[in-house]
């Protein structure tokens, strides 16, 4: 990917450290050929940070499907296209939902605390159980693209799927899953529930106490969506009393300086914000961001477009 950019956009990129959004606006200051910035959900671009870009910037492609770390207000009022890359991460993210999913049914991360101390204490039948995946009922909130690929999944381990979304799917797409109009109405039938909302400010702390107890007693949660999605306080109150028997998170409110009081519980596996991390999904997501910016550059409309830039 990095060749093709060198190749194709004459691109200036920095593969040993991470530029600073300061460093980033003075290279782009210095180089007026250059007509877009490539940046990942680690780098944010605010308001001021798209006040500050050249007039010659056209687009402002994120590597990756959440684009809350820019201001695409700002940038459509500047008529900055800003893109993302949503197709191709769907296989990548879905598989470690079902891995958080297990690993906190499972108590993966007490097993592997257990082995890393050297194992040498005897268990009964009774001690250290975790709780059967085959056979529950799994909640989706979001029955997109990932979404669907979870169900997909999940019913290889005979889990009966539940959804809600904004709008019913095509019976052809739910392969026999039940769709609920009202999220409340479906959450008091989830075992299990899995996350997969937008994020956005109107999303954030979606997933709150009230939310909480409309799931049975012993339910366990994952998201692998938007950390902002949850209210964390409501989070650690409902596992520390045992409303929810387990979670598993690969997202957080705040990352990397993540809330650490959620280590500190043993019914929480947890990974940092990887659900993507693949080789094969790295290169695909940055080909992609790449393509988006030629559709620009050839003066047409890129396939991913989140901004509403009029051109």
């Amino acid at each position: 990917m990095v060749q093709r950019a060198e190749a194709d956009f004459d691109a200036i990129t920095s593969q040993k450290r991470q530029l600073s959004v300061n460093e980033i606006i003075q290279a782009l200051d210095l180089t007026p050929t250059l007509m877009s910035v490539l940046i990942s959900s680690r780098i944010r671009f605010d308001a001021n940070a798209i006040a500050m870009l050249p007039s010659h910037i056209k687009v402002i492609a994120t590597c990756s499907v959440g684009y809350e770390h820019i201001d695409v207000a700002a940038a459509n009022a500047r008529r900055i296209f800003v893109t993302n890359t949503p197709d191709v991460v769907t296989e990548a993210t879905a598989d470690p939902t079902l891995f958080l999913m297990l690993g906190a049914m499972r108590r993966g991360r007490e097993y592997a605390s257990i082995m890393d101390q050297g194992w040498r204490q005897r268990f009964g039948l009774s001690d250290m159980l975790g709780i059967d995946v085959h056979g529950k009922s799994l909640g989706i909130i979001g029955m997109g693209r990932i979404g669907q690929a979870v169900a997909k999944r999940a019913r290889g381990f005979g889990i009966k799927v539940l959804y809600h979304n904004r709008h019913r799917l095509n019976p052809d797409l739910e392969h026999g899953a039940t769709y609920f109009s009202d999220v409340r109405e479906m959450l008091p039938h989830c075992q299990i529930l899995s996350l997969h909302v937008p994020g956005g400010s109107s999303s954030n702390a979606y997933f709150d106490s009230d939310m909480m107890a409309l799931l049975p007693r012993g339910a366990v949660l994952v998201n692998t969506s938007r950390g902002t999605l949850v209210d964390e306080d409501d989070l650690i109150a409902a596992l520390s009393g045992g409303h929810i028997a387990a979670v598993g998170l690969d997202v957080f409110c705040s990352e990397p300086e993540y809330d650490l009081r959620v280590k500190d519980l043993p019914n929480v596996f947890m990974t940092p914000h990887m659900g993507a991390a693949t080789v094969e999904t790295r290169v695909a997501m940055g080909h992609r961001a790449l393509d988006n910016v030629a559709d620009v550059l050839a003066g047409g409309t890129p396939r991913d477009r989140v901004s509403s830039a009029p051109y």
